[in-house]
């Protein structure tokens, strides 16, 4: 009975299926174990290009799962996760069996299984509008669901891009395309007829309407997907208009939150009903979906066994729904390509987010009600600017916290290259400010009347968004400028020149930097509060725009592109006040604390400052005054004066720096600077350092972990001597010259990095070279190999200030953060840095010539390592010499504290000598910039 219903099934959807559109038919069993899948399928696949086809080629993406070395794996290691690298034989996906047959029921050739392109010849050339139908057997081993979110788990089962599909956005059947886990589509315009042979007490749910019991039919214009488990997930139905929606989800809901939705879905549905001019009759929300497409910055805030709510949980299930949904309805009902066109469905769902924000949330605040939270009776986040920036702000902050960086991408680069931070910022925040711009201007009903119509028109059509844009240019001409504007990065910036009053008006002056005719708005605001705003229309190739207002209307400060609503590259010039002391300037406002920027002020951060220095300065009292906020700054200035504890005297240190930031260029950030500081290095002595420099970080591609960069500098410094470092006519004055280049590739399994720089002075000039690799052989166990080599091309010092070092370096520069700079025995000389020679053991001596230095360190059991070192040396009118040391490390704290137990070396075996206990070395980094760079790997 059951093989006559799917029969039926079969006939009645081969009798629906329209011309020119695909059909796939699948019968499909999962094993009892969840692991495996066997597939019998037939394509009926249509030429859909202009010419003829003699190959068919079929996505085999469960081979993306398959071995380290794919493009997935690849792309897992650069987010920061290697559990996919590292997973064992039965966690990972694989094509077990394949067997294809053409109309004529002969068997095709199939070339490597583990390829994820399989490229089919056709018996025949294939014409334009005909179509050929194969019929496929295959087994696949399901990949643990932990990797994408797709395979099996103890819970459920997710499918998704496991079945062996034509690529619909490749019609000529040429290219490879390889599997990313980006959520690209592949499929469109297809009937889908799939019958499912579950598990005993299982169920299942998807995206496909279901027919009968696990049966699915009808067409898609996305990519089949379904999760099966042994229990079933809950459906709400919204009912809209009298029209109802099946909300499916792929997993459980807590009972306040399935509440939460019932209330919510309905008025969510009907607001982008009235916006986008349509409702699908299901959606299917699956757990992955739920995670990437929710709400960014409403979750609670937890630190240590507090946590500080932001949103009440009603609101979170508000926001996050909103996009969730909104970005669903996008993805089932327009198609295109994502690769290329991923902005216009992300553009999309930002801008309807910033309608519904502003409809319902327009007052919140972006920390929501967090600031209102009292400690000791007061609030103390109310003295943050961030307490004040709005919900709706998020937009364009987001972008402006990555263009200062320079770590931006134009809107249109393909989608596997953004980096994760850009696929939100840019591909979606910074183009929704853009549609949602374009509609302040134009107007919100127009805007929104041009998206449905053509939603409309495009429905079932793969959509090219130039078309759209093309559409928005002839009904405004004011968005003409969008063309270009997303195939560059941009740097426009309007700039509030001045304000000056003739006679009974206000003559306004604004000038932009770009030649595109980029409307601008301008806001008034009085004493009172009471505002207006103007749209001005800026000329092409024209760069100041002359506005006249009423003095009558009594104006005390005007504002362009108010609350961040344009991709700006610079707010801090859009402020100017009309009267008062700061007429035509701007405000200065001290703050004791980081914040996020305030634009309309020139601020001055003033915080107090405890740290210790070393053992002769020891703790340095003072306090900070820079201009830094939480957002990059082309100009920063930094200065710290200090109370030394330990000497009883004023220390301290400061810096200034500009940076050049270029869109486009094989440059990142073109820096000068000028710093000095004044600390101790001895007791009673102190020196005083000068530096000039200059360096240069190249560009790089922000998914990438390469980096490069070079950089030139002169010091100056100048010691205190005591009386027999006089007598030895040690340095007391000397200038260094630096120039070096850095290669650093911070990638999980191979890390790997170079650097070669000069130093001299008039007295040497050395040339230094160092290569450094660490391999991750398994999940946390890695191997560290490091080179080095130094060569004096002139030494005619006076001491061996200057000289290599073997096992402890010397800090002539001031560049190391030692303890003890000038200690010789006790807890502070044991402290390690690995510089110069890298010895751990304590091997007396420095070079003056030449000396080549290798360093291993490897793993054994958890933050057990053991080490080893090897070098050769020479000093002036001396023998080349050759010396090794080895122990045992304890790495307390990766990379900040750690533990060095010495074992055997060129001195004989360690542990023997009595003063074993001073041999013993550490390293400790007080860098918390170091630690928090290493945390954040992976989000840019």
């Amino acid at each position: 009975m059951k093989k006559i219903s799917i029969c039926l099934i079969l006939l009645f959807g081969v009798a629906q299926v329209s011309a020119q559109k695909d059909s796939i038919y699948i019968q499909a069993k999962l094993s009892s174990d969840r692991k495996t899948l066997e597939v019998s399928q037939e394509i009926v696949y249509y030429n859909h290009s202009d010419k003829d086809l003699h190959t068919l080629k079929l996505l085999n993406w469960v081979s993306a799962y398959n071995k380290r070395g794919t493009s997935l794996v690849y792309r897992k290691l650069e987010d920061r996760n290697s559990d996919l690298h590292f997973a064992k034989s039965d966690q990972l996906g694989k094509l077990l069996e394949l067997d294809i047959k053409n109309s004529d029921h002969q068997s095709v050739a199939v070339g490597n299984l583990s390829d994820e392109n399989l490229f089919i010849p056709l018996k025949e050339a294939l014409q334009p509008g005909k179509a050929v139908t194969m019929q496929l057997q295959y087994r696949i081993q399901l990949p643990d669901k932990q990797f994408t979110g797709y395979g099996t788990s103890a819970r459920n089962t997710a499918l998704k891009y496991f079945f062996i599909v034509p690529d619909h956005f490749d019609p000529d059947n040429i290219s490879q395309k390889n599997y990313l886990d980006t959520e690209e589509p592949v499929s469109f315009n297809t009937f889908w007829t799939i019958n499912f042979d579950i598990p005993v007490s299982s169920f299942i749910e998807g995206n496909l309407p279901q027919i009968q019991m696990n049966s699915f039919q009808g067409y898609l214009d996305s990519d089949p997907e379904f999760v099966i488990s042994t229990n079933s997930y809950p459906i709400i139905k919204a009912d809209v208009d009298g029209t109802i929606t099946d909300i499916k989800f792929g997993y459980n809901l807590r009972p306040e939150e399935k509440e939460n939705l019932e209330f919510y879905l309905p008025l969510q549905l009907k607001f982008l009903k009235d916006k986008i001019g349509f409702l699908p009759n299901s959606l299917f929300i699956s757990d992955k979906f739920r995670e990437k497409e929710d709400f960014f910055g409403n979750n609670d805030i937890a630190f240590w066994k507090f946590r500080f709510q932001l949103f009440t949980d009603a609101e979170k299930t508000d926001l996050d729904y909103f996009g969730i949904i909104t970005k669903k309805i996008l993805d089932e009902n327009i198609i295109a390509d994502k690769e290329k066109d991923h902005w216009f469905k992300n553009g999309l769902k930002s801008y309807l987010e910033i309608q519904y924000l502003k409809k319902f949330y327009n007052d919140t605040k972006l920390l929501g009600s967090l600031p209102e939270n009292k400690i000791f009776g007061i609030k103390p986040l109310k003295i943050f600017h961030a307490s004040k920036v709005k919900l709706l702000d998020r937009y364009g902050l987001t972008y402006q916290y990555i263009m200062l960086q320079n770590l931006d991408q134009k809107i249109d680069e393909n989608f596997s290259s953004l980096s994760n931070f850009n696929d939100m910022a840019i591909s979606g925040f910074e183009t929704g400010s853009l549609f949602n711009y374009s509609a302040d201007k134009m107007g919100y009903d127009k805007f929104n009347t041009i998206i449905k119509n053509y939603i409309t028109i495009h429905s079932g059509q793969k959509i090219n968004p130039e078309e759209f844009l093309k559409d928005l240019s002839e009904k405004d001409k004011n968005t003409r400028y969008l063309t270009d504007f997303f195939r560059q990065k941009n740097r426009v910036d309007f700039k509030l020149k001045h304000i000056k009053k003739e006679n009974d008006s206000l003559q306004i002056k604004i000038v932009k930097n770009t030649d595109a005719a980029i409307p601008v708005k301008l806001e008034t605001q009085t004493r009172e509060g009471d505002k207006k705003a103007y749209w001005i229309e800026t000329e092409e190739n024209q760069s100041i725009t002359n506005l006249s207002l009423p003095a009558s209307d009594n104006i005390y400060k005007v504002t362009l592109n108010s609350g961040y609503i344009f991709p700006e590259s610079n707010y801090r010039d859009n402020f100017l006040y009309a009267k008062g002391l700061f007429s035509n300037a701007k405000k200065i406002k001290l703050k004791l604390i980081k914040d996020i920027p305030n634009p309309e002020y020139n601020e001055i951060y003033i915080s107090p400052r405890v740290r210790f220095n070393n053992t002769y300065d020891k703790f340095l009292l003072g306090v900070n005054l820079k201009n830094q906020s939480f957002f990059d700054q082309k100009f920063l200035y930094s200065f710290t004066p200090t109370y030394s504890t330990g000497t009883g005297q004023l220390t301290g240190s400061g810096a200034i720096s500009y940076s050049f930031l270029p869109a486009e260029s094989i440059i990142r950030s073109l820096t000068f600077g000028v710093s000095g500081a004044y600390f101790h290095y001895d007791y009673g002595l102190a020196y005083r350092k000068g530096t000039v420099l200059s360096s240069i970080s190249f560009r790089k591609n922000p998914r990438s972990t390469v980096s490069r960069s070079i950089g030139l500098s002169y010091n100056y410094f100048e010691r205190d001597l005591n009386p027999v470092m006089i007598a030895n006519d040690d340095y007391k004055k000397y200038n260094l010259w630096s120039f070096g280049y850095g290669y650093s590739d911070s990638q999980m399994i191979h890390e790997k990095s170079f650097s070669l720089s000069t130093q001299g002075m008039e007295d040497f000039n050395k040339l230094t070279a160092e290569g450094f690799y660490r391999w991750e052989f398994a999940p946390k166990q890695k191997l560290s190999l490091r080179l080095f080599a130094g060569y004096f091309i002139k030494n005619n010092t006076r001491n061996d200030l200057f000289n290599y070092g073997i096992s402890r370096v010397s800090n002539y520069a001031f560049s190391y953060s030692l303890l003890g700079e000038s200690a010789n025995s006790g807890i502070l000389s044991q402290q390690f840095i690995l510089a110069d020679g890298g010895f751990k053991s304590f091997i007396p001596g420095t070079v003056n010539q030449w000396i080549t230095s290798f360093n291993v360190d490897s793993s054994i059991w958890k933050i057990f390592h053991v080490y080893a070192d090897a070098g050769l040396y020479k000093n002036q009118g001396r023998d080349p010499k050759f010396i090794w040391d080895s122990g045992i490390k304890v790495r307390i704290i990766p990379d900040f504290l750690e533990v060095y137990f010495p074992v055997q070396s060129s001195l004989g075996f360690e542990p023997g000598f009595k003063d074993y206990a001073k041999r013993i070395r550490y390293t400790l980094v007080l860098n918390l910039g170091s630690i928090i760079n290493a945390a954040r790997r992976g989000w840019y």
